[in-house]
């Protein structure tokens, strides 16, 4: 694929808003979940990105790269599941390693925001921030080269399952 159509300026905004809503969704659900149901650092940021998953598949396909018609949602969700596990993974990786980074260089509370009865942990937000970061690019590129792009994978699957 060349790169012209990798970076088609339509899909890359159209999946920014997409993505955009899906991190909104994450942060404030990562934020409410380690605030107040008092999960871990990485519970927080896995659950919310299991919820920010189901609410990036649906507008995903609706949205951003104009798959609303094309009748193979299965297909979709199944490939839309492999690259989200994979994205987890780099999602939780680098939110947890930039965290420990930040606390090892400049403290564990360097960076306090007062808010309501709880105080906001910047540390731990811009840390999710960045693995967000890296996860967008991630899928971006396989969402639009696999994911919603007939690859035949699917159906060489169902022939290994069958």
């Amino acid at each position: 694929m060349s790169k012209s159509k990798l970076l088609n300026k339509k899909d890359l905004i159209a999946y920014f808003l997409v993505a955009g809503t899906g991190a909104a969704v994450q942060l404030i659900a990562g934020s409410i979940l380690r605030n107040n149901f008092q999960f871990s650092y990485s519970e927080a940021v896995s659950w919310a990105y299991l919820l920010s998953f189901i609410v990036g598949f649906v507008l995903t396909k609706m949205f951003a790269f104009d798959a609303r018609n094309t009748n193979q949602t299965r297909r979709e969700m199944l490939k839309f599941m492999m690259v989200a596990g994979a994205s987890w993974g780099i999602t939780v990786f680098f939110s947890v390693g930039s965290l420990k980074f930040i606390v090892n260089t400049f403290g564990e509370n360097s960076a306090m925001l007062p808010f309501g009865k709880k105080p906001v942990n910047l540390n731990e937000l811009g840390s999710q921030i960045i693995g967000m970061g890296f996860s967008f690019v991630f899928n971006y590129i396989l969402h639009k080269t696999f994911t919603f792009k007939s690859t035949g994978f699917y159906d060489r699957l169902k022939k290994v399952v069958s």
